[in-house]
């Protein structure tokens, strides 16, 4: 006898018959899993998109507050929290110490959060390393300073005297001695593409 075309409870799906419901059903399971994979797809590509437009300033504003590592060309490793990301600089805090470290000197970073955060204050963004060098030389901070070209580095005492564009003179003095005349015994020029990292007691405002 021929089937009428009708389903029957109990027979298979598709068998004799048309189950319409199950038919809808798979389709819309086809549909939303394509949905899905578009989807999924589309967030990838913007994930990927918002990765490549964030910056290694906007990687450290998202680790202030963080204990991370700064690893130098010469071997140097700074280690402390996070306290302050400038536009070329960074300040490291350690128990006794701050650590003022040009970003150019850094080689590799440990420890840093992958939240990333912009800076939109045009204030902050125009306060550069000279800001800060500044800053030490009006406070009369007495520094250790890193001068490093590569492997080679050399460890220096003293105040700063002077801040230029790209530049500054260090009055040199035996370490945790105050900048007097008496006391300086000469004075180094340094550029700034040679500092390492510029380290001043806590009390220091750096």
């Amino acid at each position: 006898m021929e089937s009428s075309g009708i389903d029957r409870p109990g027979t298979r799906a598709y068998a004799g018959g048309m189950r319409w419901d199950a038919l809808f059903e798979d389709m819309e399971a086809q549909l939303a899993a394509g949905e899905r994979l578009d989807f999924d797809a589309e967030v990838a590509e913007r994930t990927r998109a918002d990765a490549a437009a964030v910056e290694l300033a906007d990687r450290l504003r998202g680790s202030l507050g963080l204990r991370i590592g700064i690893h130098l060309a010469s071997g140097t490793l700074f280690e402390g929290v996070l306290s302050h990301v400038g536009s070329q600089s960074m300040v490291l805090d350690e128990p006794r110490h701050q650590v003022l470290i040009p970003q150019a000197s850094a080689v590799r970073y440990s420890g840093l959060s992958r939240l990333a955060v912009t800076e939109h204050a045009a204030v902050r963004q125009r306060l550069g390393l000279a800001s800060s060098l500044r800053a030490l030389s009006r406070d009369r901070a007495s520094l250790t300073v890193l001068v490093a070209r590569g492997p080679a580095e050399s460890v220096l005492h003293g105040v700063i005297d002077r801040v230029g564009q790209d530049f500054l003179d260090l009055a040199l003095t035996h370490a945790g001695e105050d900048r007097r005349a008496a006391n300086v015994r000469q004075t180094a020029t340094i550029p700034f593409a040679a500092l390492a990292g510029l380290r001043s007691s806590r009390g220091a405002d750096s």
